[in-house]
């Protein structure tokens, strides 16, 4: 029975093993930068009294953005999808000479700057097909204009979610389904898109969470008129031009926490981004 003693103490008692330096570095990197967001948060939010923003919150203008937005963005978002789900299908199932390009060319929205952005869309509704297009649909300086030049940042994100989301789903399923006598077509829209709902819904998030944040597309294309074409991100650039700190804090707060709501829901449905 003694004997037995010192190897009951050994297995209830496992020897420390000391932590590996490399993941305390990684570790102390990572926290540091988790501690300057923050920081950055914190000082906004702190920076001025609680019915400071609520009073900025209530002028009819942030109110009428407020709207703005919430439309612009959803409606954007919307048609990010019907075009991130054919396109991001095309790119990971599909199989033509000059994929490569193709994948490449899609990602240019998201490499350019913002500003470039818009006034491509400035100059080529000034084109002879732009002013043909304007004849029916007005776009520049226009609410059309702001969904347009949201859309185009935004579609391209979606596209991104939507071909990784396509990639991960097995295509298996797909196939046998064709096996027993549907059509591509019918297979992708009853066995494939089923599948993919959660990136779906990932991907028109990311799109409206990036419409949401918009500025310099907007603003070069669309402008920023007061209750005609302001949103929130031109809501703190109007603010802010003619000093008014407490709204321009009260509006940046109200898009970190619509970008957190974003986040948070997207993280529930088991997705990434």
């Amino acid at each position: 029975m003694s004997g037995d003693r010192p190897l009951k103490t050994q297995l209830s008692h496992p020897p420390r093993r000391c932590p590996d330096p490399f993941w305390i570095v990684l570790g102390a990197i990572t926290a540091a930068y988790l501690l300057f967001l923050t920081a950055l948060l914190g000082a906004t939010a702190l920076h001025s009294s609680p019915s400071d923003l609520i009073r900025a919150l209530g002028t009819k203008e942030i109110r009428y953005a407020f709207g703005l937005s919430l439309l612009s963005c959803t409606i954007s978002a919307l048609l990010s999808l019907l075009l991130a789900v054919p396109v991001g299908y095309l790119l990971s199932r599909g199989s033509f000479r000059g994929k490569a390009w193709l994948d490449a060319a899609l990602d240019v929205p998201i490499v350019l700057p913002p500003m470039v952005v818009g006034l491509c869309l400035l100059i080529l509704f000034q084109t002879s097909f732009g002013k043909l297009v304007e004849h029916i649909i007005p776009f520049t300086y226009t609410i059309a204009g702001v969904v347009l030049a949201q859309w185009i940042i935004g579609a391209a994100f979606a596209v991104r979610t939507m071909r990784g989301t396509f990639d991960h789903l097995s295509p298996r399923p797909e196939q046998v389904a064709m096996t027993l006598g549907c059509s591509r077509a019918t297979a992708v829209w009853r066995v494939t898109l089923p599948a993919a709902r959660r990136g779906m819904f990932a991907a028109a998030s990311i799109a409206w969470a990036r419409s949401l944040g918009e500025f310099g597309p907007i603003l070069v294309f669309a402008g920023a008129t007061r209750m005609k074409t302001e949103v929130l991100p031109t809501s703190v650039w109007l603010e802010l031009s003619v000093g008014n700190l407490e709204a321009a804090i009260a509006v940046s707060l109200v898009m970190v926490g619509l970008a957190i709501l974003v986040l948070t829901g997207v993280r529930v449905t088991g997705e990434r981004v």
